[in-house]
């Protein structure tokens, strides 16, 4: 049953899985005592924060462990702005970082600081000129992803952390996604990443902060881990992290080369065989393991639960398998489709027929839930029977308004209009969506009674 979710958490690597039962029975001791068994665990710790170091690209006493990766943003990012805070109170993020860094910008917000959230464009990347345009005196902090969790794009972080570089301001880079394939370029200044992304076991984060860098860690003194990350460290499990980190650089450059050929086979076929389907991203810039497409008229929770009942993991931003009915706040900002979405990320030794197997069931499953919903592939055409309709969608959820209007859109002649009144509030990403990949302009929209009216012209 092929794994293809490993964006979101790796297979434990097999160098980590040896490593971790040695560690066990060599590294249970505190490394902060002087007697034998402890020197012994504390030159398993040394090592491994040296191994690590190598592969993040700084010195070992840059960086710390701490309990997850998350914990290492939320560690980096109070750190920095409370070390910063007589500069001012100014953080800026991308608009499509992980949550782990937007909640901490929504804490920071909360607190009374000021955060200044640059855009995204339809792959998915942010322009450096937005960072450029948000740097401000009272800049504390800066924040970009290396690389997108979602959609997979790669974002310029070395363009943006010349200019925030230039001002003065330390930029923070979540490297979670991209560690296990590579350092990240630029003059970054604080970098986090998490073991479990890379094949590494769960519970283990780094957090990088370079010297020179004005860095107050916040909370308790501890006096582990340079107070930055308190309490007695999980040894066995840091060192099978480092050492699986280690590894799977090894591997990296001949496994994206040959992961790359089958998520381009994946980008080019689904559009070939699936109508109706977008591909998002950016083709070029991207993590070789990972491709993200949206299909329309499709309820993402019912395809993934079909793609697993035919062996196949997979995950999604779709709005659909949320239960707040909100969509992904990357494809939000992107603008794209997030409707019937799958992120597919491959891991390390998927085969060419594993691929081909997902190619040949994908048209057909797709197919099978777009039947349940009563939707025929492609919608139907109809006769126009009126310059303008209006489509009463009110209490129907995704995709479901997307394919009212998909239903009545040949009823109304080239330049006619559609109203679509939905109080899904996806609706607002989707329909847009809809329009860019069908042909049609969308006229923008209007609050009405309970809902909101979202109007919609013919082109074609």
């Amino acid at each position: 049953m092929p794994y293809f979710d490993t964006a979101s958490a790796a297979p434990l690597h097999p160098v980590a899985r040896q490593a971790l039962h040695a560690a066990l029975d060599e590294g249970w001791a505190d490394p902060a005592r002087l007697y034998r068994e402890g020197r012994r665990a504390r030159l398993l710790l040394d090592a491994a924060r040296e191994a690590a170091a190598e592969a993040v690209g700084c010195r070992p006493d840059e960086l710390v462990f701490t309990p997850s990766g998350t914990h290492a943003v939320h560690s980096g990012v109070a750190g920095a702005l409370a070390g910063r805070r007589r500069v001012g109170g100014h953080l800026i993020v991308s608009a499509v970082e992980h949550s782990s860094v937007l909640h901490a910008a929504e804490l920071h917000a909360a607190a009374g600081g000021s955060v200044t959230e640059v855009p995204v464009g339809r792959t998915g990347a942010v322009a450096p000129e937005g960072y450029a345009a948000a740097l401000a005196s009272g800049t504390a902090l800066a924040c970009l992803q290396s690389a997108n969790h979602e959609v997979g794009t790669v974002q310029p972080v070395a363009e943006v952390a010349e200019l925030c570089g230039a001002a003065g301001v330390p930029l923070l880079v979540d490297a979670a996604q991209s560690l296990g394939w590579g350092p990240v370029e630029g003059a970054w200044s604080i970098l986090t990443g998490s073991a479990h992304k890379w094949g590494g076991p769960p519970g283990v984060g780094l957090l990088a902060v370079r010297k020179g860098v004005r860095f107050s860690p916040q909370g308790p003194a501890d006096e582990r881990e340079s107070g930055r990350s308190p309490g007695f460290g999980n040894l066995p499990a840091i060192v099978a992290a480092a050492a699986s980190l280690r590894a799977v650089r090894a591997e990296a450059e001949a496994e994206a080369a040959r992961l790359r050929v089958l998520v381009d086979r994946i980008r080019r076929r689904v559009a070939r065989l699936v109508p109706d389907v977008e591909v998002v991203g950016d083709a070029e810039r991207r993590l070789p393991h990972l491709v993200t497409f949206s299909c329309l008229y499709v309820d993402g929770e019912t395809l993934l639960h079909e793609l697993d009942r035919a062996g196949y993991s997979v995950s999604s931003g779709s709005s659909c398998t949320s239960s707040t009915l909100t969509p992904s706040h990357v494809l939000r900002a992107m603008g794209v489709l997030s409707e019937g979405n799958v992120r597919v990320s491959l891991p390390a030794g998927t085969t060419a027929q594993e691929v081909n197997g997902f190619l040949e069931l994908l048209p057909g499953v797709v197919a099978g839930v777009r039947e349940k919903l009563g939707v025929a592939e492609p919608v139907a055409a109809a006769e126009p029977v009126a310059e303008s309709l209006e489509v009463d969608a009110l209490g129907l959820r995704c995709p479901q308004p997307v394919i009212e209007l998909a239903r009545v859109i040949t009823s109304v002649p080239v330049g006619g209009t559609v109203t679509v009144l939905s109080d899904d509030e996806v609706a607002r990403l989707d329909i847009p969506a809809w329009c860019a990949l069908r042909g049609h302009a969308y006229l923008g929209e209007s609050p009405r009674g309970q809902g909101v009216a979202y109007a919609v012209r013919r082109l074609r």
